[in-house]
């Protein structure tokens, strides 16, 4: 089965055979003991220190589909090397650049993003609701900012209401989670651990999306809640929304409030904090068997994964953009 590979440490990375050959380098340029890797196991790369490769080995990883994602030191996405597209449909991306630029036809789309990730944000809260932690406030602003979903009329009106659910929603992680202060969301750089795991945590759904995206036929820079820009693929920001409140928030409440992640794991400098290499090992391991988990599928009658969850969700759109059938956003019912 294939896997994802994280590399935290600077080195070289070359093509052995059909392995892939990892060399470490130290801060004074001293070569480590070499790590394999057979190419066959490897579903993307995860770079976070300084890689050294040729296009040789790019040309090797495009043949083989593999995708490397890139990070730099303070733990922000900076880009991704994608292999050709190989699921390309002419018919799919006209049927997205239409749905896109005609208003009819992108607003009831951006609408669902929305209305799919206030819906999960409220399920979360009202969990721990039930568990002593009181969150009612919050859930009654996100339950009036919903209403205001479907007179939106344009796409700015619909960021604005997005942007005041998400601020009701973190009001509550100060209840919601033990032993640490997130205050006001402060994104680059972080200003807190809370902020710290959110960022990190968050760029993990998006690139999850991003590779769940291209092993569909849908173009990643055509998206329909955010806009699309130059070097950006915003259709991945778009399917985050919805997974951030199921895939992300969920992780950081169970290893914030289990323990799992101490203030250890932090490295505090000027009016920033990011995760040391041991904190985000332990959130990645987290992370990468959360998405292993598999749930009853309420519409497949069989057991699918996390990671699956976000698959089908594309699937849903394409039939959407095809006009096969209407695209209704992912709702947790557990």
């Amino acid at each position: 089965m294939k896997k994802s590979y994280y590399l935290f440490n600077p080195g070289r990375m070359s093509r052995k055979d059909n392995t892939l050959k990892f060399v470490p380098v130290d801060e004074e340029g001293k070569e480590g003991i070499p790590k394999y890797i057979p190419v066959e196991s490897v579903d993307n790369l995860y770079t976070f220190g300084a890689l050294d490769a040729n296009s040789a080995l790019y040309n090797f990883l495009g043949k083989e589909q593999i995708s490397v994602h890139f990070f730099d030191y303070y733990e922000h996405y900076t880009g991704s090397f994608m292999p050709k597209e190989y699921l390309l449909s002419g018919k799919v991306l006209i049927a997205q650049t239409e749905c896109y630029s005609k208003p009819k036809r992108r607003m009831p789309v951006a609408r669902k993003f929305i209305e799919g990730a206030a819906f999960n944000m409220v399920k979360n809260l009202r969990y721990y609701n039930n568990r002593d932690k009181d969150t009612t406030a919050q859930i009654e602003k996100i339950e009036v900012l919903s209403l205001q979903i479907e007179t939106a009329e344009d796409i700015e009106t619909l960021m604005g209401i997005e942007g005041n659910i998400r601020m009701s929603y973190y009001e509550a992680f100060d209840l919601i989670i033990n032993d640490f202060e997130m205050g006001n969301r402060v994104k680059q750089p972080p200003s807190n651990e809370v902020n710290a795991m959110v960022s990190f945590v968050n760029m993990m759904c998006y690139t999850l999306c991003l590779d769940m995206i291209y092993h569909t036929q849908l173009n990643p820079t055509i998206s329909f809640l955010h806009q699309p820009g130059y070097r950006r693929y915003s259709l991945a920001l778009d399917l985050a929304e919805i997974f951030k409140p199921i895939l992300a928030d969920r992780l950081i409440f169970s290893l914030l409030n289990k323990k799992m992640i101490g203030k250890g794991d932090f490295d505090h400098t000027l009016n920033s904090c990011l995760l040391k290499d041991s904190g985000r090992k332990k959130v990645i391991k987290a992370w990468d068997e959360r998405l292993q988990e598999t749930i009853k599928h309420r519409s497949l009658g069989r057991s699918v994964s996390y990671k699956h969850l976000v698959k089908l969700e594309c699937y849903k759109l394409v039939k959407h953009i095809l006009s096969i059938e209407e695209y209704k956003p992912f709702k947790a019912w557990w």
